[in-house]
């Protein structure tokens, strides 16, 4: 099985529901999930936040930090994973968890952050987790290496 298959399995046992808060990856990681059949057992919805401004109005980041930070840092992560939860709360319900992708694919940085620098943030009913990366690669390959590297740290937070 696949990563994604993993973590729809792992999520589906536990009776937990996803929601997954996107920038850089602009969908791919609620793609890669949703090409798992019964994905709808858990995913629950998905929100592109490309522009900074979405970020606070559809995912609650704190305008400050955005401000202060800009919308490639790991808090950005960590609050839009916990956003995302809300985002789409279903029957009164958010959902259980939450993964989020931000940072910069290139080709150029707009902040002068380097290249492939990718933050992800998880959080679960139990925990929650930043992980940061700086991923090499064309603008394709460090989106692949994001949407990869977000499912596995999901997976490995469902699992324990």
């Amino acid at each position: 099985m696949s990563a994604a298959a993993d973590l729809i399995d792992a999520l589906r046992r536990r009776g937990w529901t996803l929601g997954v808060a996107e920038s850089l990856t602009g969908g791919a990681v609620s793609a890669e999930l949703i090409s798992v059949p019964g994905a709808s057992n858990a995913l629950l919805g998905a929100v592109v936040a490309y522009a900074t401004p979405v970020k606070h109005s559809l995912l609650g980041v704190d305008p400050g930090l955005l401000d202060a930070q800009g919308p490639v840092h790991p808090d950005v992560a960590l609050q839009m994973a916990d956003g995302v939860r809300e985002a789409v709360r279903l029957d009164g319900r958010p959902a259980d968890v939450g993964i989020s992708t931000t940072g910069i694919a290139g080709p150029d940085s707009p902040d002068g952050q380097p290249v492939g620098t990718v933050h992800i943030g998880v959080v679960t009913p139990e925990t929650h987790v930043i992980r940061s990366y700086l991923f090499e690669g064309d603008r394709a390959q460090v989106r692949r290496s994001s949407v990869d590297a977000a499912i596995t740290a999901a997976l490995e937070l469902v699992r324990e």
